[in-house]
């Protein structure tokens, strides 16, 4: 399965699709990116006067990129029908700096098990400086339909 088919393959659309590009991906881990809009939804009230990418969003963008595009490339290599139903099932993610409007971050997944159709991964976002942004481990069950 190639990185357009797995983006394509995803179950969100805009305004809630937080995946521009899938750099690499294997059975070991992902890497991939996205650039928040500035007129993204959020940003009107988070905060006033001075929009901030809510940590939310940030974790989101991590569980988009890290949990959902690795899962759907495990489920693809086993020849699954791609349509995952899938559900968060746990996080822990510790934040260290914030993102602006217009910031292009990158999101690097390192997996720690797939078992049972639950992935359970090591995640960390970069900004383009190759600063720590935020980290941690999140976990979903991904299921075919």
């Amino acid at each position: 399965m190639n990185k357009e088919e797995i983006i394509n393959a995803l179950p969100f659309t805009e305004p809630f699709l937080f995946v521009d590009e899938i750099m690499t991906i294997n059975e070991k881990g992902v890497q991939g990116s996205y650039t928040f809009r500035k007129n993204s939804f959020f940003y009107a009230g988070h905060f006033k006067d001075n929009p901030v990418t809510p940590g939310v969003i940030l974790t989101e963008v991590m569980a988009q990129i890290g949990v959902v595009c690795m899962g759907i490339f495990l489920l693809g290599k086993k020849e699954v029908e791609i349509r995952p139903k899938i559900a968060l099932t746990s996080n822990q993610i510790d934040f260290y700096l914030p993102v602006y409007p217009g910031e292009k971050v990158i999101v690097e997944s390192e997996k720690i098990y797939f078992r049972f159709n639950k992935l359970k991964c090591s995640v960390r976002m970069l900004n383009e400086k190759k600063e720590l942004v935020c980290r941690g481990e999140i976990a979903g069950m991904i299921v075919g339909e």
